[in-house]
């Protein structure tokens, strides 16, 4: 575990990293792009789950290779690495299970998303949250849940149409547990300086 720490420490590795979750950030955008293009502008920052939170990692990065901190970002990002990758990998398996075959995308997304929710893990050694970063998350993941699955802004998996409403459900207990990580694992802050 030591060596991963060190790793994580090491400069050229962050900035690997972030090379990496910026190109799939703009990747996962493209993706959306369909779905995006026939979406009311007032639901748009909610329907891009996953390109968002590798997006909220790319701030982080950056954050750490400057040496500052922000609490908001270190909360948004921890929650909703592990919330979408590990969301889309069980929607891929599903799917999978569904159809009874799994294309090289859906293998792609399995791993990538899946890698989303071990990097979530890997950045804790930096992670400082306050309380009201907790809330402001929490606010923001239930919202997001309300948006997809109340008004239908969810990524569309067409062979699991049917089972939206278990979907929805899965996602809330998703929502419920990444804050149970959050407030259980990322330490609080005294500073005055954590914005």
């Amino acid at each position: 575990m030591n060596k991963v720490i060190e790793l994580m420490y090491n400069k050229w590795f962050l900035l690997l990293l972030l090379v990496s979750n910026f190109i799939g950030t703009i990747y996962g955008y493209y993706w959306y792009g369909g779905q995006l293009s026939k979406t009311e502008w007032y639901f748009m920052p909610f329907v891009p789950d996953s390109p968002t939170a590798t997006l909220f990692l790319s701030i982080l990065i950056v954050l750490i290779l400057m040496n500052k901190k922000w609490g908001l970002i270190d909360a948004l990002a921890f929650t909703t690495l592990i919330k979408y990758g590990v969301w889309a990998v069980v929607m891929n398996l599903l799917t999978f299970m569904e159809t009874g075959f799994i294309s090289w995308i859906g293998l792609m997304l399995v791993a990538s998303h899946g890698v989303m929710a071990v990097q979530a893990f890997l950045f804790l050694p930096y992670l400082e949250i306050k309380p009201v970063h907790l809330y402001i998350t929490a606010i923001w993941l239930f919202h997001n849940d309300v948006i997809d699955y109340v008004y239908g802004q969810y990524p569309v998996y067409g062979q699991l149409s049917e089972y939206s409403d278990h979907i929805g459900y899965f996602a809330f207990w998703l929502t419920v547990l990444v804050l149970v990580l959050l407030h259980q694992l990322v330490p609080r802050s005294n500073s005055l300086t954590n914005d």
